[in-house]
């Protein structure tokens, strides 16, 4: 919230509730993987932020990816996601939202 402040961002006080839960359901799945760090990325545009977790755990294989479809629903019932996925890449495997500021 302190980095969408600076890029003037000011969401309802509801909306930042969102931002913090679904950023907590990020980083927890990312850390279920089990990886030896996680990585946490923001980005913004035409008024909506990407968040995006990635944990760094290079042996998953594609069928993990099902793990995060339990928190996916989880995201999603917060009102401001307009989108959210995941994947698994050479990196590691990848959970992002798309919320409405």
């Amino acid at each position: 919230m302190e980095q969408l402040g600076k890029w003037k961002y000011r969401p309802a006080p509801d909306t930042v509730t969102a931002v913090e839960a679904v950023t907590t359901l990020l980083i927890g799945a990312a850390v279920a993987d089990g990886g030896t760090k996680v990585s946490v990325h923001l980005s913004d545009q035409n008024g909506q932020a990407c968040i995006l977790a990635l944990s760094h755990h290079t042996r998953l294989t594609t069928g993990t990816d099902d793990a995060g479809k339990d928190v996916l629903g989880q995201i999603t019932a917060h009102q401001p996601v307009t989108g959210c996925g995941t994947d698994t890449g050479p990196d590691g495997r990848r959970i992002w939202a798309v919320i409405t500021l």
